[in-house]
Protein backbone atom coordinates (compact mmCIF):
# COMPACT_ATOMS: atom_id res chain seq x y z
CA UNK A 1 0.00 0.00 0.00
CA UNK A 2 2.89 2.32 0.84
CA UNK A 3 4.57 1.42 -2.44
CA UNK A 4 1.37 2.31 -4.34
CA UNK A 5 1.27 5.62 -2.56
CA UNK A 6 4.82 6.43 -3.69
CA UNK A 7 4.02 5.56 -7.25
CA UNK A 8 1.01 7.81 -7.12
CA UNK A 9 3.18 10.69 -5.85
CA UNK A 10 5.69 10.10 -8.61
CA UNK A 11 2.97 10.04 -11.18
CA UNK A 12 1.52 13.26 -9.89
CA UNK A 13 4.95 14.86 -9.90
CA UNK A 14 5.44 13.71 -13.48
CA UNK A 15 2.15 15.13 -14.48
CA UNK A 16 2.97 18.40 -12.83
CA UNK A 17 6.32 18.43 -14.61
CA UNK A 18 4.71 17.62 -17.94
CA UNK A 19 2.14 20.29 -17.31
CA UNK A 20 4.88 22.75 -16.45
CA UNK A 21 6.78 21.85 -19.58
CA UNK A 22 3.70 22.14 -21.68
CA UNK A 23 2.83 25.44 -20.09
CA UNK A 24 6.33 26.81 -20.68
CA UNK A 25 6.63 28.91 -23.75
CA UNK A 26 9.34 27.89 -26.24
CA UNK A 27 10.42 31.53 -26.67
CA UNK A 28 11.01 31.81 -22.95
CA UNK A 29 13.18 28.71 -23.01
CA UNK A 30 15.10 30.11 -25.97
CA UNK A 31 15.63 33.38 -24.12
CA UNK A 32 16.89 31.58 -21.05
CA UNK A 33 19.13 29.49 -23.23
CA UNK A 34 20.48 32.55 -25.01
CA UNK A 35 21.04 34.32 -21.71
CA UNK A 36 22.82 31.25 -20.38
CA UNK A 37 24.99 31.11 -23.49
CA UNK A 38 25.71 34.82 -23.26
CA UNK A 39 26.58 34.44 -19.59
CA UNK A 40 28.83 31.51 -20.43
CA UNK A 41 30.52 33.50 -23.21
CA UNK A 42 31.00 36.46 -20.87
CA UNK A 43 32.42 34.12 -18.27
CA UNK A 44 34.90 32.70 -20.79
CA UNK A 45 35.81 36.19 -21.97
CA UNK A 46 36.31 37.33 -18.40
CA UNK A 47 38.38 34.24 -17.70
CA UNK A 48 40.53 34.89 -20.77
CA UNK A 49 40.92 38.54 -19.79
CA UNK A 50 41.96 37.57 -16.26
CA UNK A 51 44.43 35.02 -17.65
CA UNK A 52 45.91 37.64 -19.99
CA UNK A 53 46.17 40.10 -17.11
CA UNK A 54 47.97 37.48 -15.03
CA UNK A 55 50.36 36.77 -17.92
CA UNK A 56 50.97 40.48 -18.33
CA UNK A 57 51.61 40.84 -14.59
CA UNK A 58 54.06 37.93 -14.67
CA UNK A 59 55.85 39.42 -17.69
CA UNK A 60 55.91 42.82 -16.03
CA UNK A 61 57.35 41.30 -12.87
CA UNK A 62 59.98 39.48 -14.91
CA UNK A 63 60.77 42.66 -16.84
CA UNK A 64 61.00 44.68 -13.63
CA UNK A 65 63.17 42.01 -12.04
CA UNK A 66 65.49 41.93 -15.06
CA UNK A 67 65.53 45.72 -15.06
CA UNK A 68 66.56 45.71 -11.40
CA UNK A 69 69.31 43.20 -12.17
CA UNK A 70 70.51 45.33 -15.10
CA UNK A 71 70.40 48.44 -12.93
CA UNK A 72 72.40 46.66 -10.25
CA UNK A 73 74.98 45.60 -12.84
CA UNK A 74 75.10 49.10 -14.29
CA UNK A 75 75.48 50.57 -10.80
CA UNK A 76 78.39 48.21 -10.10
CA UNK A 77 79.96 49.14 -13.44
CA UNK A 78 79.51 52.86 -12.73
CA UNK A 79 80.97 52.40 -9.24
CA UNK A 80 84.00 50.68 -10.79
CA UNK A 81 84.36 53.46 -13.35
CA UNK A 82 84.03 56.06 -10.58
CA UNK A 83 86.74 54.26 -8.61
CA UNK A 84 89.01 54.28 -11.68
CA UNK A 85 88.38 57.99 -12.25
CA UNK A 86 89.09 58.76 -8.57
CA UNK A 87 92.35 56.79 -8.78
CA UNK A 88 93.39 58.63 -11.96
CA UNK A 89 92.49 61.93 -10.31
CA UNK A 90 94.61 61.00 -7.27
CA UNK A 91 97.55 60.12 -9.53
CA UNK A 92 97.15 63.30 -11.57
CA UNK A 93 96.93 65.34 -8.36
CA UNK A 94 100.11 63.76 -7.01
CA UNK A 95 101.85 64.28 -10.38
CA UNK A 96 100.63 67.87 -10.48
CA UNK A 97 102.01 68.48 -6.99
CA UNK A 98 105.35 66.99 -8.04
CA UNK A 99 105.38 69.15 -11.15
CA UNK A 100 104.56 72.21 -9.03
CA UNK A 101 107.45 71.38 -6.72
CA UNK A 102 109.79 70.86 -9.67
CA UNK A 103 108.58 74.11 -11.24
CA UNK A 104 109.23 76.01 -8.00
CA UNK A 105 112.69 74.41 -7.78
CA UNK A 106 113.46 75.38 -11.40
CA UNK A 107 112.20 78.90 -10.78
CA UNK A 108 114.53 79.20 -7.76
CA UNK A 109 117.41 77.82 -9.83
CA UNK A 110 116.63 80.29 -12.62
CA UNK A 111 116.54 83.17 -10.15
CA UNK A 112 119.83 82.01 -8.67
CA UNK A 113 121.40 81.79 -12.13
CA UNK A 114 120.12 85.27 -12.95
CA UNK A 115 121.65 86.61 -9.74
CA UNK A 116 124.92 84.84 -10.53
CA UNK A 117 124.86 86.20 -14.07
CA UNK A 118 124.25 89.68 -12.70
CA UNK A 119 127.16 89.30 -10.27
CA UNK A 120 129.42 88.01 -13.06
CA UNK A 121 128.39 90.89 -15.29
CA UNK A 122 129.15 93.35 -12.51
CA UNK A 123 132.52 91.66 -11.93
CA UNK A 124 133.23 91.69 -15.66
CA UNK A 125 132.48 95.39 -15.81
CA UNK A 126 134.84 95.99 -12.90
CA UNK A 127 137.53 93.86 -14.59
CA UNK A 128 137.02 95.73 -17.84
CA UNK A 129 137.44 99.03 -16.02
CA UNK A 130 140.55 97.79 -14.23
CA UNK A 131 141.93 96.33 -17.45
CA UNK A 132 141.39 99.60 -19.24
CA UNK A 133 143.44 101.35 -16.58
CA UNK A 134 146.03 98.69 -15.69
CA UNK A 135 146.92 96.97 -18.96
CA UNK A 136 148.27 100.02 -20.75
CA UNK A 137 150.57 100.78 -17.82
CA UNK A 138 151.59 97.10 -17.63
CA UNK A 139 152.29 97.11 -21.34
CA UNK A 140 154.33 100.28 -20.95
CA UNK A 141 156.33 98.75 -18.08
CA UNK A 142 156.90 95.56 -20.09
CA UNK A 143 158.08 97.55 -23.08
CA UNK A 144 160.44 99.60 -20.95
CA UNK A 145 161.70 96.42 -19.26
CA UNK A 146 162.39 94.84 -22.66
CA UNK A 147 164.23 97.94 -23.86
CA UNK A 148 166.47 97.71 -20.81
CA UNK A 149 166.96 93.94 -20.53
CA UNK A 150 166.24 92.73 -24.09
CA UNK A 151 164.52 89.73 -22.46
CA UNK A 152 161.25 88.27 -23.69
CA UNK A 153 159.65 86.06 -21.07
CA UNK A 154 157.47 82.98 -21.52
CA UNK A 155 154.44 83.18 -19.27
CA UNK A 156 153.04 79.64 -19.62
CA UNK A 157 155.75 78.01 -17.47
CA UNK A 158 155.64 76.36 -14.07
CA UNK A 159 155.46 78.73 -11.06
CA UNK A 160 159.07 77.98 -9.98
CA UNK A 161 160.56 78.32 -13.48
CA UNK A 162 161.73 81.47 -15.24
CA UNK A 163 162.02 80.93 -18.97
CA UNK A 164 162.66 83.36 -21.78
CA UNK A 165 165.17 84.60 -24.37
CA UNK A 166 167.76 87.39 -24.09
CA UNK A 167 168.33 89.10 -27.42
CA UNK A 168 171.57 90.85 -28.36
CA UNK A 169 172.49 92.28 -31.69
CA UNK A 170 174.34 89.16 -32.74
CA UNK A 171 173.18 86.52 -30.25
CA UNK A 172 170.01 85.12 -28.65
CA UNK A 173 170.56 83.44 -25.28
CA UNK A 174 167.83 81.20 -23.79
CA UNK A 175 167.06 81.65 -20.10
CA UNK A 176 165.85 78.75 -17.95
CA UNK A 177 166.12 79.35 -14.17
CA UNK A 178 164.73 77.09 -11.44
CA UNK A 179 163.73 79.52 -8.68
CA UNK A 180 163.44 76.74 -6.12
CA UNK A 181 167.11 75.82 -6.53
CA UNK A 182 168.60 79.29 -6.34
CA UNK A 183 168.36 82.31 -4.06
CA UNK A 184 166.68 85.51 -5.11
CA UNK A 185 169.94 87.41 -5.03
CA UNK A 186 171.61 84.87 -7.32
CA UNK A 187 168.72 85.11 -9.77
CA UNK A 188 168.82 88.91 -9.62
CA UNK A 189 172.57 88.95 -10.26
CA UNK A 190 172.21 86.62 -13.25
CA UNK A 191 169.45 88.74 -14.78
CA UNK A 192 171.41 91.98 -14.24
CA UNK A 193 174.30 90.38 -16.09
CA UNK A 194 172.16 90.45 -19.26
CA UNK A 195 171.62 94.19 -19.01
CA UNK A 196 173.75 96.32 -21.30
CA UNK A 197 176.53 98.26 -19.49
CA UNK A 198 175.07 101.52 -20.74
CA UNK A 199 172.06 100.99 -18.45
CA UNK A 200 174.29 100.16 -15.50
CA UNK A 201 176.22 103.40 -15.69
Amino acid sequence: MAQGHKFQDLEETGEVLVAFINSTQPEKLRQIKDEHRALSDQHMETKNTVMQILKDVVQAEESVGQGLLDMGEQKKQKDDELGDVEEQLRQYTAKSQNMDSELQFLQRELESLRNTEHELQTLQNEVDEDTTEVIPSAVYVAQVYYLITKIKWEYDTLPDVLRGVHYRADLATPINIDKSARSRSEISDQLWSFVSPEWNS
